[in-house]
This record gives C-alpha cells, sequence and structure tokens, in this order.
C-alpha cells in the first residue's frame, strides 16, 4: 500500500500532538507542543496544500513540478485528517486549561471574566498600549476587500444598536501581536496567575473604538487566513535571480487563500459574509475551530508563571575544545566530531574567531542555508574580511521562508567586501560545509567541516546533528572542490563528479547509497545490518532498495522523524523492518547512514534526507567516517535510539502512532536523555 506524503506528514504532526497530550510531559511544554503543532500546520498550508490546490489546473505534460495523482482525493484526504486532529487539538487544550487552574493556579481569563480591578486595568492597558496599534476596517463600505495577511490572525466583529435594529455593520480588527505581547499578565492579589490574550484585550473595549457611531453592541470572533507560499520560481541561468525572488515574495503575501479557520460559534451570517467578500472557495478548506488561534504563539507562554520547570540539561563544550585553547591546532592532531545539542555550539563560533584573528588564515569559504537572527557565525565571517581574509560564502537565496532574511544578509555581506554567491540555479545548496585555509612555515593547511544542520547557534541548542571537524586531506580536497564549482557565476554540477571522498548530490549519492545496499545484501561472513536515520523517507527508489534488502534477509532498521512512506509490512520479507520516529525536546535532524560491511562498520552523515527533491534537485554532501573511535560513537548513539520504549512511535502502514513498548526490559530508555548522559561519560 503506498502511503501520500502528505498524509504521512499529518501523522508526523499528530505525534507532535501526543507529547501535548501526554500527562508526564510538564505542562509548559505541552502548551509549546501545542504551538509547535500549529505552526506546522501552518506551514503545511503554506506549501503542500498551496502546490496541491495548483495541481488541480496544471497540465502533466507542461508543470514544472512533479504532480501527484489525483491531488483532489488527497485534498479532501487532508481537510477529513486536519478536522479529526483539530478536535484531538481543541479536546488537549481543554484539557490543559483544566490542568493549569487545577495544579497551578493559572488562569486565561476572557474580557468576560474580570473583576471590577481588571477591567479597569485593561481598559487603561488598551488606551496606553493598544489603541494606536489597531485601525478597524468598516469592510462594508470597502469597494473591495481588503487582504487579510497570512499568519495575522483577526477580529471579526459584528456590530449592532439596541435602539436601531437596522444599524448593523461588519468590521475587521488584526490583532497586533507582532508589535504587543500576546500574553498579558493581569492584576491579581491572590496566589492566582491571571492572563488575558490580546484580542480579548480588543475585545474588552470594542465599545470603545465604536460607541462614538452609535453602535453599542458587538460579537467578536476570531478567524485566520492561510495563503499559498509555495513560489514558482523561473530562474535559469538568463533571469535575474534576485529580481524574481523578490517579486515572489510580493506574490507570497497575496497568495490564494489555502485555508479559513474559524470560531466554530461564529454568526452563521457573518460566516456567510466574509467567505463570500473573501471569495473564499470551498477549495480554501473551511475548518471550524475554536474560540483562540495562532496557537504558534504558545510556543511563548510566560515560563516565569512554573515554579516546577526542570531545566533541560545544559550543553557542554566538547572536552577537548573547552577554552583556553586553538582549536586549529587541536584539528591538525585529530578530528573531533560534535554532537549537537548536547555539545555546545560555541565551539564552532570559537574556530571561526579564531580564523577570523589568526594572522596566518588566508580564506574561510562557508556554506550558509539559514542563520540565527543575530548570527554570531556572520559576525565572525564579518570580522575575518575586516582583517584581511578572503571570505566566500555560497548563500541560499530559497531557503523557504529564509528567503528575505537571506537577501538582507547578502547585502550585510556584500557591504563588508564578503565575496557572496547566490546558489544554483533549478537547485538549492542545502550541504553545510566550511573551509579555512592558513598558509605558516611555506605550508598550507586546510581545515574543513561538514555538518548535517545549519550553522544556526539558535537551532543548534535544539536540533539533533553532528559535525566532523578535519584536516584530513582527501575530505578537505573534496570541499575544496565543492567550493571550486560553487563559487563560479555559472557553476557546472558536473564538476562535483571529481570528488573522491565525499558524496555528493544531484550524481553520485543515489547509486552510492544503492550500492552500499546492494553490497550488504551480498555479505556473507558476519550479520547483515543496516540502520538508516532520516528526517523524511520518500523516494520511491530508496525504498524498493529497502525493500530489496529486506526480502534479503537484511536487518533494516529505520529511525524517520517526519514523512514516511514505505509499506514495511510484507510478508516477502525475509526479516522484518524495524521503523520508528521519535518525537521529544529536542527535533531529531541529522541524517546518518550505516553498514554493517561484514563487521568492518561504513558509517555516513550527511545532509540529505531519501526525498527526490534532496537526491536529484539540491546539492547535498555525504560525508564517510574514518576514524574508527566515531564510527562507535554515532553506532552507539543509534543503538540507543533503537532501544527507545518512551518517545518512539512504531512507523506502520496504518500510520496510528502507537507508541513503542520494550516487553523484553522494565527499564525504560529515555534516547536523549540517554544519548546526553552516554556523552557526558565519554573520555577522550
Amino acid at each position: 500500500m503506498k502511503i501520500k506524503r502528505d498524509i504521512s506528514w499529518l501523522a508526523f504532526n499528530q505525534r507532535v500532538l501526543q507529547e501535548a497530550q501526554d500527562d508526564d510531559v510538564h505542562i509548559y511544554d505541552r502548551l509549546r507542543f501545542l504551538g509547535i503543532f500549529s505552526n506546522n500546520l501552518d506551514e503545511f498550508y503554506r506549501v503542500r496544500v498551496g502546490t496541491l490546490t495548483k495541481m488541480l489546473t496544471l497540465n502533466k505534460n507542461t508543470a514544472k513540478i512533479h504532480l501527484e495523482d489525483h491531488p483532489e482525493l488527497i485534498l479532501q484526504s487532508i481537510l477529513e485528517t486536519t478536522q479529526k486532529l483539530q478536535g484531538q487539538f481543541d479536546r488537549t487544550f481543554a484539557q490543559i486549561i483544566k490542568t493549569l487552574g487545577g495544579q497551578y493556579k493559572v488562569y486565561l481569563r476572557n474580557e468576560r471574566q474580570l473583576n471590577p480591578e481588571q477591567k479597569q486595568w485593561v481598559k487603561h492597558y488598551f488606551e496606553e498600549k493598544v489603541r494606536t496599534q489597531i485601525v478597524p476596517l468598516m469592510i462594508e463600505s470597502m469597494p473591495k476587500t481588503p487582504m487579510l495577511r497570512d499568519r495575522s490572525i483577526y477580529l471579526a466583529c459584528m456590530l449592532g444598536s439596541s435602539l436601531n435594529s437596522m444599524l448593523q455593520r461588519f468590521a475587521l480588527i488584526e490583532v497586533p501581536e507582532n508589535t504587543l505581547p500576546r500574553f498579558i499578565k493581569l492584576p491579581f492579589s491572590g496566589n492566582e496567575t491571571h492572563i488575558i490574550l490580546l484580542e480579548d484585550v480588543i475585545r474588552g473595549n470594542l465599545h470603545n473604538l465604536f460607541a462614538p457611531f452609535g453602535f453599542d453592541r458587538f460579537k467578536s470572533y476570531i478567524i485566520k487566513v492561510t495563503r499559498d507560499a509555495d513560489m514558482d520560481m523561473d530562474n535559469g541561468f538568463h533571469s535575474d535571480l534576485i529580481t524574481e525572488l523578490r517579486k515572489n515574495l510580493k506574490k507570497r503575501s497575496t497568495g490564494k487563500a489555502t485555508r479559513f479557520v474559524y470560531d466554530k460559534r461564529m454568526d452563521p451570517q457573518l460566516l456567510e459574509y466574509l467567505t463570500r467578500r473573501l471569495d473564499l472557495s470551498k477549495n480554501a478548506n473551511l475548518i471550524a475551530g475554536g474560540r483562540i488561534h495562532n496557537f504558534k504563539a504558545f510556543m511563548n507562554f510566560p515560563k516565569e508563571v512554573f515554579s516546577d520547570i526542570i531545566p533541560r540539561p545544559k550543553s557542554f563544550v566538547h572536552p577537548l575544545l573547552k577554552q583556553p585553547c586553538r582549536i586549529m591546532s587541536v584539528i591538525e592532531k585529530r578530528d573531533v566530531l560534535l554532537h549537537f545539542p548536547y555539545h555546545s555550539f560555541d565551539s564552532v563560533i570559537d574556530l571561526l574567531r579564531e580564523a577570523a584573528i589568526d594572522p596566518a588564515v588566508q580564506s574561510i569559504h562557508m556554506t550558509v542555508y539559514r542563520l540565527a537572527k543575530d548570527s554570531k557565525v556572520i559576525n565572525a565571517l564579518l570580522n575575518a574580511v575586516r582583517n584581511g581574509k578572503k571570505v566566500t560564502v555560497i548563500l541560499e537565496l530559497k531557503a523557504r521562508f529564509d528567503e528575505e532574511a537571506n537577501l538582507q544578509w547578502k547585502t550585510i555581506l556584500e557591504e563588508e567586501g564578503i565575496q557572496v554567491f547566490v546558489g544554483v540555479p533549478e537547485k538549492k545548496v542545502h550541504a553545510k560545509l566550511c573551509l579555512i585555509k592558513k598558509r605558516e612555515f611555506n605550508k598550507t593547511i586546510s581545515y574543513g567541516f561538514i555538518s548535517t544542520g545549519n550553522f544556526h547557534e539558535g537551532t543548534a541548542g535544539l536540533y539533533g546533528d553532528h559535525l566532523l571537524m578535519t584536516t584530513r586531506p582527501n575530505i578537505v580536497q573534496d570541499i575544496q572542490r565543492v567550493f571550486q564549482c560553487l563559487s563560479s557565476p555559472t557553476p557546472d554540477l558536473n564538476l562535483l563528479k571529481e570528488c573522491k571522498t565525499l558524496i555528493t548530490t544531484p550524481h553520485q549519492m543515489r547509486p552510492f547509497f544503492q550500492a552500499a545496499i546492494k553490497k550488504e545484501i551480498q555479505q556473507k561472513k558476519k550479520g547483515r545490518r543496516m540502520i538508516v536515520k532520516l528526517n523524511s523517507l520518500v523516494d520511491p527508489t530508496m525504498i524498493q532498495e529497502i525493500y530489496k534488502a529486506a526480502k534479503e534477509g537484511v536487518e533494516v532498521d529505520l529511525i524517520v522523524r517526519g514523512i514516511f512512506t514505505a509499506d514495511i509490512h510484507q510478508e516477502k520479507f525475509k526479516k522484518p523492518i524495524k521503523a520508528i520516529s521519535i518525537v521529544d525536546q529536542y527535533l531529531e535532524h541529522a541524517r546518518v547512514f550505516i553498514f554493517n560491511n561484514d563487521g568492518d562498520p561504513k558509517v555516513y552523515i550527511s545532509s540529505a534526507d531519501w526525498m527526490m527533491r534532496n537526491l536529484n534537485h539540491r546539492v547535498e554532501v555525504a560525508c564517510p567516517i574514518f576514524s574508527e573511535t566515531f564510527r562507535k560513537e554515532l553506532i552507539d548513539i543509534y543503538e540507543i535510539q533503537l532501544r527507545e520504549n518512551v518517545k518512539a512511535r512504531i512507523l506502520d502502514s496504518n500510520q496510528h502512532n502507537r507508541y513503542v513498548k520494550n516487553e523484553d526490559s522494565d527499564q525504560d530508555c529515555r534516547s536523549q536523555i540517554e544519548i546526553y548522559n552516554y556523552l557526558i561519560d565519554k573520555e577522550y
């Protein structure tokens, strides 16, 4: 049975929702998981539902994108699944609200639940902070309905008069949550914490806005529109990529509506009016929800109201890189393998800062996909160029939802004298590479690092990734080949075929891993086994290779966080495939491939998932791990994950997301905690 990728993605988001439903998870984190679920679903509708909606009108012979079979059926299935998940979400939130009050004495109050002192305080807060931030739109008097902004919430208001039953109007108010806090702590003299949402502050003061116009009756409901954010880029060599990108960014804010979420208690007259005026078709996925929308804000629920939060284990500096030390001197003697978020990302910043200062360093090359808002990585590169180093950045402008930020980074970098190349036409540069060159005593030393994740100090504290620092000539020479290819106005990706050690896309990676699986099938002496750790497993060719291995009796273990479209329960498999997904405090982000290879394991880290887009339409890199110590380290880490029986779910064709229960052991194994303990106890 073929599993549709979009339905599989919704199953992944259900695993996120399961974390919010888990009573063993702290209430603060349960609220955060509600926010993550909501934010994930927003992006899903902005991209995948937008793409599927386009497919309804595209011709297979002329389309530039891969067309799904029967997109209309997929969209219908998405709507049905989303409505079920919305019901689960609403029940979960209601239960969390009950726990907040019962256990923590924390209450979300709306405008009708305030005591006299709070009412007066809210009125003052509205006048001081909110009034100047909002402009009601009287949409009935507007010849053209305003374009509701994606990712914003609006109060849809019905205005009436007790003196004149004929006086009725409709208005929209954008809730200014980008400029004001969404959660506002109310005064209360007891031992309780009362919080009001920004939209309820506005609701409670509608009379202050509209009474001068004769209105004294008000109904208001939160609505949200999600728009198609996918970009139809025509970025061949003969077009101006930056102009094209900016044009598409402008289109994104006015894209076709893919979802309209509204308060299910909304007055039917107002709902009918809005759907007509906003020109929302039946394909716009009208979804009835609760009183609150844009739950992504709950990722930032006030943490200070909880006194019993046990902080996550703190990231620690790799023992070999503790300051003060010369990191380049350490790497010259031996490779270093970092595991985030257990190891601190500060060591990467320290290395870049050291390179920026060292007078013997001549050049730094780096690929950039996503960056922190106030990036320390960029700060180090800017200081390097100020110190006379040659700095080259391969900046991927088409990183989804980071396009605008990366355009701004391009300007900043170029103004400081850094040479910037903006990727490859019709491909995304997703490889995570850095090369530092130093000339000392008539000798050139090259230092490289290869990562499974972005050079982003913010996400490095939350995402599980690996980063190899090395001076091995065979690796750094290949890193240099990749940069020579990409540092050209017209990159020729055929040059990547010259890499001898690194495995690159779009030409080498698929056949390389096909051959590795075939070799594993052919092994005779010792147990045949492969472990594949991915974010997503979708590529049909690689799934078939996995099937071949299972049919021949290879033990296959899959750890896949997100989309999973393989049908792993087939009678023709000599060995059943084990497939799990781990959703916990940290986002499992690394891509790792382990082959038993007759007892001499082959281990690779990579930036690439097994999806068609990664293997065919991106520049990606996989790197073999030569150190026996590091190979064992990675194998140990993923053996721990395969023993996970607290946060692991079974991936199957039914997508039931059943938790793994280890019947052979009465001990819990929560892998992210076990890995932290394993690494912090490790001796070097």
